[in-house]
């Protein structure tokens, strides 16, 4: 069993649904969590969970794309807990102003105003994400990595997805930034490889989250034309739940059990990158 004790972990986005299991199971064994995110009401309820099942937690308020709010988290950490041994890089997400209305382009789309095509998806909106998702974790992890040079079994998480292997239709920006985080996590995995720190990411599959419920699910709870698409195509022909994550966060941030293991990004997917469709 995994052990953290006296480990210090830092969670972005730790008010997610994904990212408050992965707070609650590290301190389970051991390790004392802050808990960054943008709605530090989300955090703190984080936090009061896990203080009440007798761990250490700490909730901030923290905006990952602002390197100030980022330094203001990082000296109230130091402060409280005087290290940080783990960085999970969870803050991310989709926004619809970076997704295309239909899966592929048709000739006429242009003329339907009502449409989000290709040619007029807004700058804005994909910025948005493709900021969220990458410039979050590379601000992140200037500002927390340098606490851990040169100090034993520190360790790097970032958050892929299953749309950085194979980009999904009509979510570009989301897909274009979760390939981004895959490489730029070897390339940190080499880039820190003397000076300690051991850098992975997850790749999850399909787990049904407050972000993209109304697109999995209709109002009567019944699965969407995308959702059967999904389903089709992960043999294991369920969605995840956040409970599928915690052996894969817990066997990378953990030395005894992967020490060696740097550089990889590790599906959790039921399957669904290995079936072709056929």
């Amino acid at each position: 069993m995994a052990d953290f004790k006296n480990k210090v972990a830092v969670i972005t986005g730790a008010g997610g649904v994904l990212c408050s299991v992965f707070a609650e199971e590290l301190a389970k064994h051991g390790a004392k969590v802050a808990l960054l995110d943008l709605k530090k009401e989300a955090s703190e309820s984080v936090a009061e969970k896990i203080k009440q099942n007798g761990g250490t937690a700490l909730a901030i308020e923290c905006d990952v794309l602002h390197v100030e709010s980022l330094k203001k988290a990082d000296e109230e950490i130091w402060n409280a807990f005087g290290r940080v041994d783990i960085l999970i890089n969870g803050a991310g997400g989709n926004h619809s102003r970076g997704c295309t209305t239909n899966e592929t382009f048709q000739m006429g789309d242009l003329e339907k105003e009502e449409l989000t095509t290709f040619f007029n998806l807004d700058y804005e909106g994909f910025h948005f994400v493709f900021q969220l998702n990458f410039m979050g974790t590379l601000l992140a992890t200037q500002v927390f990595a340098k606490r851990m040079l040169h100090q034993k079994d520190s360790c790097i998480v970032n958050i892929s997805s299953m749309s950085a292997m194979t980009p999904l239709t009509k979510v570009p920006a989301y897909s274009a930034a979760k390939a981004a985080i895959s490489n730029f996590t070897q390339w940190e995995a080499v880039h820190f490889a003397d000076a300690g720190i051991r850098v992975n990411a997850i790749a999850p599959g399909f787990f049904i989250t407050s972000q993209n419920e109304k697109l999995l699910l209709n109002t009567d709870g019944s699965y969407t034309e995308r959702s059967q698409k999904i389903l089709f195509k992960t043999p294991m022909k369920r969605f995840g739940v956040p409970a599928d994550l915690v052996g894969t966060l817990l066997f990378l941030c953990d030395a005894n059990a992967s020490g060696f293991i740097t550089g990889t990004v590790i599906p959790v997917d039921g399957g669904f990158m290995a079936f072709s469709g056929v």
